[in-house]
């Protein structure tokens, strides 16, 4: 389960805009790399719509079946807010609804047999 915390506007590189709902997953345990200790967070995810400004307002805190998911990507540079420094990432965090995780979790992909 998925709730949508916020909206943004995005601008497209032909100079119009779109809106995206920022969803949020539920609570996470995660182990520092660092210090071994625990902590919480939740992962958050963009997920561009065709809603207008009005709607996406009404649409804050409504709860979705789904989750959002780390998935394999395009290599692509992201420059870290707190240091400044620039880093290569394969991954993104994508909302995946229930459906298409039972699809993703049930359907084998045909392998191509070489002889």
């Amino acid at each position: 389960m998925v709730k949508i915390i916020d909206y943004k506007t995005c601008e497209r590189t032909d100079g119009s805009e779109f809106n995206v709902l920022i969803v949020q997953g539920g609570l996470e345990t995660v182990t520092s790399r660092e210090t071994g200790k625990t902590y919480f967070t939740a992962r958050k995810a963009n997920v561009p719509c065709t809603f207008n400004e009005t709607v996406c307002k009404s649409l804050l805190g409504t709860d979705l079946e789904g989750s959002i998911q780390k998935v394999e990507v395009t290599p692509y540079e992201y420059t870290v807010p707190s240091t400044g420094e620039t880093i290569t990432l394969q991954h993104s965090y994508q909302y995946i609804s229930k459906e298409e995780s039972i699809v993703r979790n049930n359907v084998v992909q045909q392998q191509e047999e070489v002889y």
